[in-house]
């Protein structure tokens, strides 16, 4: 369960872009890329062919938690 967890905490990290979003573009894209990369390791662990030594479903319900409290973070800022 560790290795899987470092291996998502790892794609997010990648996924994260290394500069400063530019003047006029959407706010937090670094969230929003972070919840697309989430979403994409979630489907990748619902369709794949084993159950990562039993640990597949609490890994999909970790990233659907992730998924949640970030778009909750975009939402609070918002108000």
């Amino acid at each position: 369960m560790k290795k899987l967890l470092r291996f998502l905490s790892l794609a997010v990290c990648l996924s994260l872009p290394l500069t400063a979003a530019e003047p006029g573009r959407e706010h937090h894209p670094e969230i929003h890329q972070a919840i697309a990369a989430l979403e994409k390791a979630k489907h990748h662990l619902e369709h794949a062919e084993h159950d990562f030594g039993g640990h597949r479903r609490e890994a999909v319900e970790a990233c659907e938690r992730a998924i949640q409290q970030l778009r909750l973070a975009l939402e609070s800022d918002r108000r």
